[in-house]
C-alpha cells in the first residue's frame, strides 16, 4: 500500500484553512491512500477545531508558537510515523494551487527524484515586489552555490518529499526550512528537481514577510548563516582575504616609503595594517575549525537519520 500525507503547517489559519482544505485532493494517481495532516503551531484561534471539523485526518498541536521550520520538521516526523511514502508540504494560506500536486509527485513516482520543489511563476505574481523578486533570485543562487543543485525557486514551500529523503533531512533554523533542506539534499546526494506550479491570489498578507525591509534583513541573515554552516571554510577565508589585502597593501606601502627614506610618521598605518593581518589570520584559523565542526555535524546528522530509520522500522513492525 502506497500512502501519501499532505501536511500543512498552520498558525492562526482559522479563516484561510477551509479554502485550502476545500481544494486538496483525497485521491491521487499512484497512491492507494491520501491523508491530511495539520500542524497547529500554537495558534490562538480555532485552527485546530476547524481542521478537525473539516475532516483532517491528523492534527498535531503545539502549546505555543515554535516557528515555521519547527512545525515543518514535526510534520515530517509525524507523517513518517504514519507510514507515509511521500509527504507533500503546502501552505495554509492556499498560496499554491492544489491542482498541481499530481505534477509535484510525478518525478518521485517515475523514480527521477526524491525531493521535488514547486517553481512559482515569480515574474507573473503580483504579490512579489521588485525587492522580493531580486532577493528570491539571489537566495536561489546562494543555495545553488552551497548545494550544487539546480532548484530555480529555492524559497518555495510547495514540495514533495519521498520517505527516504525525509528521514535524512535535519532542519535547525527556526525561521524557515526551505533553503536549508535543499542544501542538505545537495550535500547528501539526494536527487532533487523542480517543476513549474501555479499559485492562487493572496488570501491574507504574508506572516513571514511583515515588510520588505524585514524580509530582506531576515533573508540575508539566513543566507549568511547558511554559508557559515555549510561552507564555513570558504566564508571565513573570504572574510580573511577582505581584511588581509588592505593590511598587506598598507605594509607594502610603508616598506616602500621606508626604503625611500620617508618612513617617519607612518607608524600608525603600520600598526593598523598589522592589526588587519592579525585579524585575517584569526579568521583563517576560525575557518579551519568551523570546517572541522561542519564535518562533525554531517556525522551527527547521519547518526540521527539512522536512529530515526530504526525507530520507524520498530513502529511499522506491528502493522506487518
Amino acid at each position: 500500500m502506497r500512502k501519501r500525507v499532505i501536511q500543512i503547517p498552520c498558525y492562526n489559519e482559522e479563516a484561510s484553512l477551509p479554502v485550502t482544505l476545500g481544494e486538496l485532493p483525497r485521491s491521487v494517481a499512484g497512491f492507494d491512500a491520501v491523508e491530511w495532516l495539520v500542524v497547529d503551531d500554537g495558534s490562538t484561534d480555532g485552527t485546530a477545531e476547524v481542521a478537525r471539523r473539516l475532516g483532517v485526518d491528523h492534527v498535531v498541536s503545539f502549546p505555543r508558537n515554535q516557528g515555521l521550520a519547527t512545525a515543518f520538521r514535526m510534520g515530517l516526523e509525524t507523517a513518517l510515523g504514519l507510514g507515509a511514502d511521500v509527504v507533500v508540504n503546502t501552505d495554509a494560506d492556499n498560496q499554491y494551487s492544489a491542482s498541481c500536486i499530481p505534477d509535484l509527485v510525478a518525478p518521485i513516482l517515475r523514480g527521477e527524484a526524491l525531493i521535488v520543489v514547486g517553481e512559482r511563476p515569480i515574474a507573473g505574481t503580483a504579490g512579489f515586489s521588485p525587492a522580493k523578486r531580486l532577493l528570491q533570485r539571489f537566495g536561489s543562487w546562494v543555495v545553488k552555490v552551497a548545494s550544487g543543485t539546480e532548484v530555480a525557486d529555492a524559497p518555495s514551500g510547495f514540495r514533495a518529499i519521498h520517505r527516504d529523503a525525509a528521514i535524512r533531512l535535519c532542519v535547525t533554523d527556526r525561521y524557515t526550512y526551505t533553503l536549508e533542506t535543499i542544501i542538505q539534499a545537495g550535500r547528501r546526494q539526494i536527487p532533487i528537481v523542480s517543476v513549474p506550479v501555479r499559485t492562487n491570489p493572496d488570501l491574507r498578507p504574508s506572516r513571514l514577510v511583515r515588510s520588505t525591509p524585514s524580509y530582506v534583513a531576515r533573508s540575508m541573515a539566513t543566507i549568511v548563516r547558511i554559508f557559515i554552516l555549510y561552507k564555513p571554510l570558504r566564508f571565513f577565508l573570504l572574510a580573511a582575504l577582505v581584511t588581509f589585502l588592505p593590511g598587506a597593501a598598507m605594509i607594502v606601502r610603508f616598506l616602500f616609503r621606508y626604503a625611500a627614506g620617508h618612513g617617519q610618521g607612518n607608524i600608525q598605518s603600520l600598526v593598523l595594517s598589522g592589526a588587519l593581518v592579525a585579524v585575517a589570520a584569526v579568521l583563517a584559523i576560525a575557518g579551519i575549525l568551523a570546517d572541522l565542526i561542519a564535518t562533525n555535524r554531517l556525522l551527527l546528522e547521519e547518526v540521527r537519520s539512522r536512529l530515526l530509520a530504526q525507530e520507524l522500522e520498530r513502529l511499522e513492525q506491528p502493522r506487518a
